[in-house]
């Protein structure tokens, strides 16, 4: 099946801001963030077709997963 890749600030560093993936069945949102040597303790945010979205969760065909980190500041 077919999702929208998005990922946010410095994970497009040496990476994409934007993809179309082939995924197979039963893979979940964390398996991507992995696939992509991401640390998970670096994800702020995770979403679905702009909703907040867990790690365990499995996209399905059409899908947009947006990747943003952390947000620092002071």
């Amino acid at each position: 099946m077919k999702i929208t890749v998005k990922l946010f600030a410095y994970f497009r560093d040496n990476r994409f801001n934007v993809e179309e993936w082939e995924i197979k069945a039963q893979t979940t949102v964390g398996d991507i963030v992995d696939s992509l040597n991401i640390d998970r303790e670096e994800v702020g945010v995770l979403m679905i077709n702009s909703r907040h979205t867990q790690f365990e969760v499995e996209p399905k065909e059409g899908d947009i997963l947006a990747i943003f980190p952390v947000v620092g500041g002071g």
